[in-house]
């Protein structure tokens, strides 16, 4: 058995650009998905923070540095440019390695430029809740 755990986050990003008439997916600066630990093509939910609008999709690497975050395709219609949005990844695993696993979280300024990123804590014993 498998169970789908959160593993990393970009929090707050700004988009950058929207592109309607693209083939579709999320374009974020390579810099951000390598220090989320998030590969090109992995999907991704995104969360608009402005309008509450969530989506599914995959990312494609810009270039490093570049700040871009560009919705793509007809998720365009769900962010615009200037919006705070939330990516995030998931990942399957056992429920052993559910108990080694830590989640990794970047934040970013208003240029989506990194300030910090956050390794969570790994989940210990007493953290799990017993009951009877």
């Amino acid at each position: 058995m498998t169970i789908t755990l959160f593993k990393a986050k970009i929090h707050r990003a700004t988009v950058t650009q929207a592109e309607l008439y693209y083939e579709g997916s999320i374009t974020v600066d390579r810099t951000l998905l390598e220090l989320a630990g998030i590969l090109p093509y992995e999907k991704v939910h995104v969360v608009n923070v402005n309008n509450g609008a969530r989506l599914e999709t995959y990312t494609i690497p810009a270039e490093r540095g570049s700040g871009t975050i560009c919705m793509n395709g007809p998720a365009a219609r769900l962010a615009t440019t200037g919006d705070e949005v939330i990516l995030i990844s998931y990942a399957q695993m056992t429920p052993e390695e559910a108990e080694k696993h830590s989640a990794t979280v970047v934040l970013v300024d208003k240029n989506n430029r990194p300030k910090e990123v956050l390794e969570l804590p790994v989940m210990e014993a007493e953290d799990h809740v017993s009951v009877g």
